[in-house]
């Protein structure tokens, strides 16, 4: 399972992305969040995902935070 940091968040929006340790930024949704609330989320904490392809590009699924 892939592993980053939280690149962006657009709380009120609902999305965000996660860079991962290539460089590579995935798309994740909120509802692709487990164990945590999307809303307490910060830039920079370190999380684990599964990386997922999509047509617009890179999307990470079941997110689980790592650091707390």
């Amino acid at each position: 399972m892939p592993s980053g940091t939280i690149a962006r968040l657009l709380i009120d929006k609902g999305f965000g992305f996660i860079r991962d340790e290539t460089g590579v930024e995935h798309f994740f949704h909120r509802s692709a969040v487990r164990g945590a609330v999307f809303e307490l989320l910060r830039e920079g904490q370190r999380v684990e995902f599964n990386a997922e392809d999509s047509g617009k590009g890179p999307r990470a699924g079941d997110v689980r935070l790592l650091d707390a």
